[in-house]
């Protein structure tokens, strides 16, 4: 893959991973009852939701497993992506923006009620993979 390609899908999975975040806490603050639907999200997120892109050789590797499989191990790399940028956010400036202080937590950063979201996720972006190889490669 040339490296014009792997830059245009980080920009492509940091924009749609920000948009799917600011949709989803506006999801939230309906359930809260707050009719402002306000959603937000933070532009570390970006450079965060960017890295997605090193789940395709994951998922070219793992297409043919069964889909707990692949969505577990989906999981587990989000999960680890999340701790270590929350933990490097953190000593940069001294917080990690999307804490989880008020729930069940891992040093604040990961949050195991996430694990459900994370498996759907992790299985969403084997779709938005197979969009892009096939969509891609006709703007280049």
């Amino acid at each position: 893959m040339m490296k014009k390609e792997i830059l245009l899908r980080y920009i492509f999975y940091g924009l749609l991973g920000v948009s799917l975040e600011i949709f989803f806490t506006g999801f939230l603050s309906l359930l809260k009852n707050d009719l402002t639907l306000e959603g937000k999200s933070y532009i570390w997120m970006f450079f965060i939701y960017g890295l997605s892109v090193f789940l395709e050789p994951i998922h070219d590797k793992i297409r043919n497993e069964n889909i707990l499989v692949r969505g577990l191990i989906y999981t587990v790399l989000i999960y680890i992506v999340e701790l270590y940028s929350g933990s490097l956010i953190m000593k940069l400036i001294g917080e990690c923006p999307w804490s989880y202080k008020d729930s069940i937590n891992v040093d604040s950063i990961i949050n195991p009620e996430f694990l459900p979201i994370w498996f759907a996720l992790g299985l969403f972006l084997e779709r938005v993979h197979d969009f892009l190889d096939n969509k891609i490669r006709l703007l280049l």
